[in-house]
């Protein structure tokens, strides 16, 4: 007790009547002897706080008695009437919809640092060498992942079953989703308006452009754009809410229409195949996915039901501009290779591809770097991306400006994470450093092959998904996620 407190307490217990001492400064003590009125008062305060303190105890343990009882009565009720009192906490689910127990845990292989190189065990009688190659996103590469010959029977397999051009040209209909959304251009203007500052900047523009009809436009592009729709009428290469209301949806695109579009002008300008893995396929591509189950370390149900193997050739002048492999997860979104177990109808859908593995099936004589943008950046900023007309997204002029570049080399292999953990062994949040992009071909063929492997942010509906597509009956335990490896639906897979 400070002596402010001990002055305080005198004065309270004194007797009524009792003379008031004179007004002393408050750094005077008031002198207390053991059998003066300070001491006494001072004993009945530390009594009064005692019998408070047993008080508040006996009270709690009433508390927790009464709490068990209840608690036990309630457990024991096995069909309460409109009389009993009914638990408020929820029902487990019926059988038909189990709550799965997250027992299942993603291994995550750790970086250490950038350089460092940890041994590997593949293949039987091999040691592969793994070397980190950034922590944000957690990248790592493995020279010699694939045998030439392996090389060879993977690109003579793609060429035999037909590639195909990995992007269509500009298509017409994007209103639908505005329309089933039932946005206002006001609406819309704000959704664009990353900084909020009441004006589209040109980067603003490019982005949503870029996403809704796959051309990528520089900031040149876009000024002819607007030059020909007579959108920015002050020309000041900013459009106010006013100038943006007088352009239909899909103004930049019926323009685009009009005056052609170069296959330089797509976001990505390749083409593609699918290859299954499964039962009965080639012992080549078996051989690549069992050897991805052991480099990511993930249980092989994960595996494979995830993606079949994509496998994609880059002529000259070839290129992918920076994206991301996968999607921010929101509530309304739902994973595309799970919506069969959503229960949900959304117009939003986005890929889960947690992990991507990516290999180069030959060495290209020209360009065709893999471009990390951001890779080990300090901060992830979108609107940094393109400043002063220099757009680190555009693969085929700034390639030299990216974080990181990985040279194609035959039978080499790159693997990242798309995702970050959630700190309890799933999937968390989007690592938004994984953009990364194909640099543009100068010289000679790129070809590559990736391999996804999928998994949905919401344990529940991974589990469920993977529950029906294992056509596990009902009565099976629910947290039994060994599924039959031989069950494929290529048909649940997009070219994403």
């Amino acid at each position: 007790m400070t002596d402010n407190q001990e002055n305080t307490a005198a004065e309270d217990a004194s007797p009524s009547g009792s003379p008031t001492s004179p007004p002393r400064p408050p750094s005077d003590r008031l002198p207390c002897h053991k059998s003066s009125v300070c001491s006494r008062s001072y004993f009945v305060v530390v009594m009064v706080f005692f019998h408070v303190y047993i008080i508040n105890v006996i009270a709690l343990l009433f508390y927790v008695h009464y709490s068990s009882g209840q608690e036990d009565a309630s457990r024991s009720s096995d069909a309460p009437s409109g009389g009993q009192h009914q638990r408020s906490e929820p029902r487990r689910p019926p059988p038909s919809k189990p709550d799965f127990i997250r027992d299942v845990s993603l291994t995550r292989v750790e970086g250490i640092r950038v350089g460092h190189v940890q041994q590997v065990a593949l293949v039987p009688g091999k040691v592969h060498e793994m070397r980190t190659l950034s922590l944000k996103p957690l990248l790592f590469e493995i020279p010699g992942f694939l045998s030439e010959d392996e090389c060879r029977v993977v690109m003579q397999l793609a060429q035999l079953k037909g590639l195909m051009e990995s992007q269509l040209m500009v298509q017409e209909g994007q209103e639908e989703l505005a329309k089933e959304l039932d946005l206002s251009p006001e609406e819309i203007f704000n959704l664009l308006d990353i900084n909020q500052d009441g004006q589209l900047q040109l980067h603003e523009v490019l982005t949503h452009s870029r996403v809704r009809d796959g051309i990528w436009l520089t900031p040149e592009n876009l000024r002819e754009i607007y030059d020909g729709l007579k959108a920015d009428k002050d020309g000041d290469g900013l459009l106010s809410l006013q100038e943006f209301r007088l352009l239909s949806s899909d103004a930049f695109q019926r323009f685009l229409l009009q005056r052609g579009v170069k296959r330089s002008q797509l976001v990505r300008n390749s083409r593609h195949t699918w290859l299954y893995q499964g039962k009965g396929a080639h012992q080549v591509l078996q051989k690549i996915k069992e050897r991805v189950t052991r480099l990511t370390r993930l249980p092989s149900a994960l595996v494979d039901l995830s993606e079949p193997l994509q496998v994609v050739r880059y002529e000259e002048g070839g290129h992918y501009h920076a994206h991301h492999d996968s999607g921010p997860v929101y509530p309304e979104t739902a994973c595309t290779h799970t919506r069969l177990a959503a229960n949900t109808s959304t117009p939003f859908e986005t890929s889960c591809r947690y992990i991507t593995v990516l290999f180069y099936l030959n060495s290209v004589d020209g360009g065709g770097e893999t471009a990390f943008p951001v890779a080990d950046n300090r901060t992830y900023d979108e609107v940094s991306l393109i400043q002063n007309d220099v757009d680190l997204m555009d693969t085929r002029r700034n390639c030299d400006k990216s974080n990181l570049r990985v040279k194609p080399t035959k039978g080499m292999a790159v693997f990242w994470y798309n995702y970050l953990s959630d700190g309890r062994g799933w999937v968390g949040e989007q690592d938004e450093y994984a953009l990364h992009g194909g640099c543009v071909v100068t010289s000679g063929t790129k070809w590559v092959a990736n391999k996804w492997i999928n998994v949905d942010p919401d344990y529940q509906r991974q589990a469920r998904y993977q529950q029906l597509v294992s056509h596990l009956p009902d009565d099976e335990n629910d947290d039994d996620l060994t599924l039959n490896a031989d069950i494929q639906n290529p048909s649940i897979h997009q070219d994403l």
